[in-house]
């Protein structure tokens, strides 16, 4: 079972291999849910894990409808990345009817072999679980990432059980969403064979003069914060999913 955390920076990746997870997704855009981290992080991430990571590949926040401009700066992206050392990509991409976007994400997985590529959570914005997952097989991902189109996994674990049927072994399925210590469990029960966490902390900034009136940007986290993965958090859903965890594979 592949423990697949993601991570905003070096701090939180080598945080998640301390602890034991198999696989980093390395991202930016914290505050946006996820976008294409920096090429320094990159460079970094490569000289300092042992595990495999992918990076994650988003031009901006919002919705997963590309115009060819930012398709431009993803391709770029994805040669960034391959380039740097990267075991992986993760993207998506939409329709405007809530399909997936088949040509454009086929084009960009065969743009990034021989690297394997991840289909991420624009999947939970589309109309049918069951259409859409046909589509990214076609796309030749081969992972998915879902919360099983719920806010969070264990709400959609369901959902996500009748996707790894049907996915039959044609793609891995990966769980995502709120997966925490008390439920890791469920989902190696379920017979899911990976689950994505951030395992994240948050903590105060060491700033000692403030200017709390003023902020820099409009979304979480503020200047005066930090959020990083927790290495305890990581450790208790890696124990309690290995726990009910058949073989271990990657």
């Amino acid at each position: 079972m592949l423990i697949d955390v993601c991570c905003f920076s070096l701090r939180s990746a080598l945080t998640a291999q301390r602890a034991g997870a198999d696989r980093v997704e390395l991202c930016g855009g914290l505050a946006e849910g996820g976008t294409t981290p920096s090429a320094g992080l990159i460079k970094l991430v490569r000289q300092h894990l042992t595990i495999p990571f992918t990076v994650m590949i988003r031009p901006r926040g919002g919705d997963f409808l590309y115009a060819d401009t930012e398709l431009a700066v993803m391709r770029a992206d994805i040669e960034t990345a391959k380039t740097l050392g990267a075991d992986g990509i993760v993207l998506g991409a939409l329709n405007a009817d809530g399909t997936v976007d088949e040509i454009t994400t086929r084009a960009l997985v065969d743009f990034a072999r021989p690297l394997p590529v991840t289909f991420h959570r624009a999947f939970d914005l589309t109309l049918t679980s069951h259409e859409a997952l046909e589509a990214v097989i076609r796309t030749g991902c081969a992972w998915l990432l879902t919360s099983g189109q719920q806010p969070t996994a264990e709400a959609g674990l369901l959902v996500l059980r009748d996707l790894v049927g049907q996915a039959n072994g044609r793609i891995e399925i990966m769980a995502g969403a709120g997966i925490t210590p008390a439920n890791a469990a469920l989902f190696a029960e379920a017979g899911l064979p990976a689950i994505h966490l951030t395992g994240k902390h948050v903590f105060d900034s060491p700033m000692i003069f403030r200017r709390s009136e003023l902020g820099m940007g409009s979304a979480a986290p503020g200047e005066y914060e930090r959020i990083e993965a927790d290495e305890e958090t990581l450790r208790a859903v890696i124990l309690q999913h290995r726990a009910k965890s058949p073989a271990q594979r990657i």
